[in-house]
């Protein structure tokens, strides 16, 4: 399986994503589209893996709007999806939905709860890593996945083989600190009230990588 990832910042990378792909013996590409503005094309994506970034889909860049050409396409043909953060933004977009300011802005390390039984096996509470300040409309059919007492819709699944969830689930110790130490300024006026000490003192719940297969291997396995 090839599969293509779409990341949009130099400090949020694929994480056990790419664990997940070595370990099923899958080749995985790394796109660039904000720097080179490059994709690949709908014929050569296998599935599809759309990473967090600072900016908003509602932003007015060409790249943006190319990158949703490509969702559109791979939604049609029912290859499998994973968006996290502005990728989730980016499918929920494409299908003809909101993105807007939350209620609040999430950063650091807060609890998330599962809302659906679609996917067999998922843990009922999770400690997750949240980097956000909008959030997605839920679309019509998916079911929403995952909520956190500061934000409802934080994570949803549609027709079995894409998952879009709000906050990160693919970050190991390596990529927070590499988060962290970039990206500090966007920790101030959380609601979640942590320093960036508080975030890197925490480690990654080892549950999370595990959690992370179970979301690719559902995806992929029932496309």
């Amino acid at each position: 399986m090839r599969i293509n990832v779409l990341q949009h910042t130099p400090n949020e990378g694929p994480g056990s994503i790419q664990d997940w792909a070595h370990a099923k013996g899958h080749q995985m590409y790394i796109y660039h589209p904000y720097q080179f503005g490059h994709f690949p094309s709908a014929d050569e994506t296998d599935m599809l893996v759309i990473l967090g970034g600072p900016m908003s889909p509602n932003d007015d860049l060409p790249w943006i709007k190319q990158e949703r050409d490509l969702i559109k396409q791979l939604l049609a043909n029912n290859t499998p999806i994973f968006g996290a953060c502005f990728g989730a933004q980016q499918i929920v977009k494409t299908l003809g939905y909101q993105v807007t300011k939350g209620p609040a802005k999430e950063v650091g390390w807060a609890s998330v709860y599962r809302k659906s039984e679609v996917i067999p096996g998922l843990p009922s509470q999770l400690t997750a890593l949240h980097w956000h300040e909008e959030m997605f409309e839920i679309p019509d059919g998916a079911d929403l996945l995952f909520s956190s007492d500061d934000l409802e819709n934080q994570g949803f699944v549609l027709n079995h083989h894409v998952v879009g969830l709000q906050f990160h689930f693919e970050p190991k110790e390596d990529n927070v600190r590499e988060m962290v130490v970039n990206d500090f300024p966007y920790i101030e006026g959380s609601v979640l009230n942590q320093t960036a000490d508080e975030i890197l003192a925490r480690q990654v719940p080892a549950e999370n990588k595990n959690v992370m297969f179970q979301i690719l291997d559902y995806i992929s396995e029932n496309q």
